[in-house]
């Protein structure tokens, strides 16, 4: 991987675990941040060594708290503008790869921090975790697609209100309305997340893809058509090296070894 001045990035076997290492402004988002992260979810998407990525941010008081006021405060229309595209296409290579992405939220997760978190796979959290849209407060709206992402997870209801009230909510409660899947102790964020990186890395590639595919697409399509799709999908699953050593492992009461054949 190349060096990065905005993010750490190591390897555990087949995880992938990417942090965004600017402590100081609690990991708040800038131009430079934004593009590094879109640059490196794209190289770490075209490895076929990483099966699992885990997104975090340094230190215990922060995921990502949100954008660069300063920088925002001098943004034009058309910045702005261009601002949301980045934010959109990062946003999209995260949603859109074929393995799983784990958001480890160890702190505040506010504004583009939520909407980056949204946008992952899975999201667990610390028990100390703040969620939240405030931009409402700063005169301004979601702009990495929050609007659209936190609304098809946990419903517009309550989606507008935390939009509308600019209100962050605890880790407990993002838990109970089913915007994280998992709360841990601060202490055993990171190992749980790696845990759940090990499992989640063990299984067979291409069921984990084809799995993230049938969701995020067939979700676009009616059902009969999302039905449809799932069958094909079903079908090349059929074709691989890894189905057969799936079903033969559970036949022969033994664990499977998946190679992503």
């Amino acid at each position: 991987m190349p060096k990065m001045k905005c993010l750490i990035v190591e390897r555990t076997d087949s995880v992938a675990t990417v942090t965004i290492n600017r402590p100081q402004v609690l990991n708040a988002l800038n131009a430079e941040t934004v593009g590094e992260l879109y640059q490196l979810i794209k190289e770490l998407a075209a490895d076929s060594s990483v099966r699992v990525v885990i997104l975090t941010g340094a230190g215990d008081r922060a995921f990502i708290a949100g954008a660069d006021i300063e920088e925002l405060s001098t943004l034009t229309p058309v910045l702005a503008q261009d601002l949301s595209r980045r934010g959109h296409l990062l946003c999209e290579a995260l949603e859109t790869m074929d393995k799983p992405v784990i958001a480890a939220i160890n702190g505040y997760a506010l504004g583009g921090g939520c909407e980056i978190a949204l946008a992952c796979t899975l999201r667990i959290a610390s028990d100390s975790a703040k969620l939240g849209q405030p931009e409402i407060s700063l005169g301004l709206l979601p702009g990495y697609g929050g609007t659209q992402r936190l609304a098809r997870l946990v419903g517009s209801g309550r989606a507008l209100e935390l939009m509308l009230t600019g209100e962050a909510i605890s880790a407990k409660d993002a838990y109970r309305i089913g915007l994280v899947n998992r709360v841990f102790s601060a202490g055993d964020l990171i190992a749980e997340a790696m845990v759940l990186g090990k499992k989640l890395a063990s299984k067979a590639p291409f069921a984990a893809r084809a799995i993230l595919s049938a969701v995020r697409d067939g979700l676009q399509m009616p059902l009969s058509e999302g039905c449809a799709y799932e069958s094909s999908l079903f079908a090349m699953a059929a074709t691989t090296d890894d189905w057969h050593e799936g079903t033969r492992a559970f036949l022969e009461k033994r664990q499977p070894t998946f190679k992503g054949s």
